[in-house]
């Protein structure tokens, strides 16, 4: 059973959102006030938590923030509930970390749709933390575990040169790709003609799958960020795949969630997020996808994927080195404080 803290300091507003929460069956913890829902927080680490903004004493934006100070809870599920729905309230949230708002009074389904679909978010981004390999492993059949291991071992093998396009945006969806080896951008041009990039993709990463499930085009051009060993799987030898092994269709779908839950994400980060905020966010996206603490990437893709101008880009890193957040070393980029990311992403 799930558990929920219920910080808010109306006992009528939190007794009917508890009872509203008990009666979908979750565990309810309730707190009166900020520094009650802190301490409840640390002592029994619940799945969700709701909390008022304007509270006496420790308001909501002051949880938030002792919260995610501390490892164990600061990765959370967080939902304000708030009477103000003045949009600088629900920046003002978002910036310090908060994963969604509801404005006061809502109605009981939003508050159950709200609680839900954080809930099932944060259990894929777990999945996803646990890369690709892991959730190969949940492909229980051990004729499932063959054939996808044969799907990739006997398909054509390509290597691409850095900058070599894998696909063209609108292409038809003819192949799965699945990296041994680089790293790929997946980019499209804005309205405004200007490139952003929307995924990141490294070795042990599948892509190419979302469109073929969804029997349309490329909507972005893939594009090699190095040299790039990748396999193609044809589209056909992929669905066949998927229906003789229910495994390995439900290990997609989960990719296919991951994707789209990271995605929207990403489009929050963009709309809500300082320059610097997003700057940092990505170099923390190129960290993930290795295991050491060195970038090597062209300016311009670190800007693309930061969804800003290079020029930007380039004051944002130079004001990092001054810092002491990272060390330049022509297109290297040494992070020697990588803690230091996450504090400007929930302070600046």
């Amino acid at each position: 059973m799930k558990k929920i803290l219920v910080i808010e300091d109306n006992p009528d507003v939190r007794e009917n959102i508890c009872e509203v929460l008990e009666l979908a069956s979750y565990d309810v913890i309730p707190a009166s006030d900020g520094y009650e829902g802190v301490k409840k927080a640390k002592d029994v680490s619940p799945d969700l938590i709701l909390c008022d903004i304007m509270m006496p004493g420790l308001d909501g934006y002051g949880v938030l923030y002792m919260l995610s100070k501390n490892p164990e809870t600061a990765n959370i599920p967080f939902i304000y509930l708030s009477a103000k729905a003045d949009k600088s309230d629900i920046r003002k949230g978002m910036n310090l970390g908060a994963d969604d708002y509801l404005t006061k009074p809502f109605e009981e389904m939003e508050l159950l749709n709200a609680v839900e679909t954080r809930l099932k978010k944060h259990e894929q981004y777990q999945i996803r933390g646990e890369g690709v390999e892991a959730l190969e492993n949940l492909v229980h059949d051990v004729r499932g575990k063959e054939a996808l291991q044969e799907l990739k071992e006997n398909t054509t093998h390509k290597t691409f040169k850095a900058k070599e396009d894998i696909y063209r945006e609108g292409d038809s969806s003819n192949n799965l790709f699945f990296i041994y080896k680089g790293k790929v951008k997946l980019w499209r041009i804005s309205e405004t003609g200007k490139e952003l990039i929307t995924t990141l993709a490294a070795p042990n990463d599948y892509f190419g799958y979302t469109s073929i499930i969804e029997g349309e085009p490329y909507p972005d051009t893939a594009t090699a960020l190095e040299e790039t060993e990748i396999a193609i799987i044809g589209r056909t030898q992929f669905l066949d795949l998927m229906k003789q092994h229910r495994d390995i269709a439900n290990l997609f779908i989960k990719l296919l969630s991951n994707n789209l839950a990271e995605k929207e994400a990403r489009l929050l980060k963009l709309a809500y997020s300082s320059v610097r905020e997003r700057v940092a966010d990505s170099i923390k996206n190129f960290l993930s996808k290795q295991d050491h603490n060195i970038i090597s990437v062209a300016r311009d893709d670190l800007a693309h994927l930061a969804g800003t101008a290079t020029e930007t880009l380039i004051r944002v890193l130079s004001d990092f080195k001054e810092e002491g957040i990272i060390e330049i070393n022509g297109r290297e980029i040494r992070v020697i404080k990588p803690e230091r990311f996450d504090d400007i992403y929930r302070f600046v």
